[in-house]
């Protein structure tokens, strides 16, 4: 059983450090033009008239790095938990609280993916202040996290269901 397990949990795994390799640079490149933008803006208004796009830029960066570093926040089970009870548990319920704990948040996951696409929809027609960019494109990110977390969040409920790990997603991180 155990082989069976691994074979069936290796290419579920795969897809999640494949989306990790996608994200991570993303948000860390996100990072880096919003230092860009927001050094510009600074500088902009101390030494002539201030660059009037950074503003809106620096705040639409700001949000798609925040849903996004949210989804490997989530994957390296990094988000506010309080934990002391379930640690205290033996291993079956406490792999079996863990399911549970996963979820629900499975279920608020695909309930955000679904308003975060409607709230989507709703705002298609409305355009950004400075750079006429349609806000479609700035709210896009919170249904394409919650999906992203709701693939991890089934991802290990399927490896604690399957494996019988009760290991927290944080201990089988590598460290940095």
């Amino acid at each position: 059983m155990p082989s069976l397990a691994h074979s069936l949990l290796r290419p579920l795994q795969w897809s999640e450090r494949a989306l990790d390799a996608v994200i991570a640079p993303v948000v860390f490149t996100a990072m880096a033009a919003l230092i860009g933008v927001i050094t510009l803006q600074i500088l902009s208004r101390v030494l002539f008239t201030a660059v009037g796009w950074t503003e809106e830029v620096a705040r639409f960066l700001l949000v798609w790095i925040t849903f996004l570093a949210g989804t490997l926040a989530f994957r390296r089970g990094r988000h506010i938990a309080v934990t002391f009870v379930v640690d205290a548990l033996t291993a079956l319920p406490r792999r079996l609280a863990r399911i549970v704990a996963l979820l629900v948040a499975l279920s608020f996951l695909l309930a955000l993916v679904m308003i975060g696409w409607e709230y989507m929809q709703v705002q298609s027609f409305q355009k950004s202040a400075s750079l006429r960019v349609s806000m479609t494109w700035i709210y896009a990110v919170i249904p394409l996290s919650a999906a992203i977390m709701a693939w991890y969040a089934l991802v290990d409920i399927a490896t604690l269901a399957l494996s019988g790990d009760a290991a927290s997603p944080s201990d089988n991180e590598e460290a940095p």
